[in-house]
C-alpha cells in the first residue's frame, strides 16, 4: 500500500474528528442547516488538513501559492460531489425508511458524504495538487 495513504489517513482521522465535530456543532447547536454545517465544518478541517497534507503527508515542497488554490479547488468540488450524494442517499434512506427521524437522516447523509469525500479529496491531491514536479522517471525513483 502507498505510504502516502496511509498518512493521508493518519490526516484523515484527524480531520475527520475536527470536520465532524464541527459538523455537528454547526448542526445540533448553531441549527445552521445542512449545507451550512457542511461548508463550515469542511472549511476549518481543509485548513488544518491543507498543511498536514502538504507537509506531511505528501512532503511537498511546491509553494503555497502554486498549491493552495488547486486545494481548495478540489476541495470544493469533492464537496460538492460528496455531500450532494450523502444528501442524495439520505433522501434514499428517507423513502426506506421513513420513520428514521429528520434529524437522524440528516446526520447520516453528512457521515457519508464524508467518507466520499475523503476518498476523492485523497485522489484528487495526489494526482492533482501535490503532483511532484520532474520527470515520470524521476517521480519513479521517489517512492513514498
Amino acid at each position: 500500500m502507498d505510504r502516502t495513504f496511509l498518512r493521508f489517513l493518519l490526516v484523515g482521522v484527524l480531520n475527520t474528528i475536527v470536520g465532524l465535530s464541527s459538523i455537528a456543532f454547526f448542526l445540533n447547536v448553531v441549527h445552521a442547516g445542512y449545507w451550512a454545517s457542511t461548508f463550515l465544518g469542511n472549511t476549518i478541517g481543509a485548513v488544518v488538513s491543507y498543511f498536514l497534507n502538504k507537509r506531511f503527508t505528501f512532503r511537498s515542497n511546491t509553494s503555497i501559492r502554486s498549491s493552495l488554490w488547486k486545494y481548495f479547488l478540489i476541495t470544493f468540488i469533492c464537496y460538492g460531489l460528496s455531500y450532494g450524494a450523502g444528501l442524495a442517499g439520505g433522501r434514499l434512506l428517507a423513502a426506506v425508511f421513513p420513520g428514521f427521524s429528520a434529524k437522524l437522516l440528516e446526520n447520516l447523509s453528512a457521515l457519508f458524504g464524508t467518507g466520499l469525500y475523503t476518498i476523492m479529496n485523497y485522489l484528487g491531491h495526489k494526482i492533482f495538487t501535490f503532483r511532484p514536479s520532474g520527470t515520470v522517471a524521476q517521480r519513479a525513483g521517489e517512492s513514498s
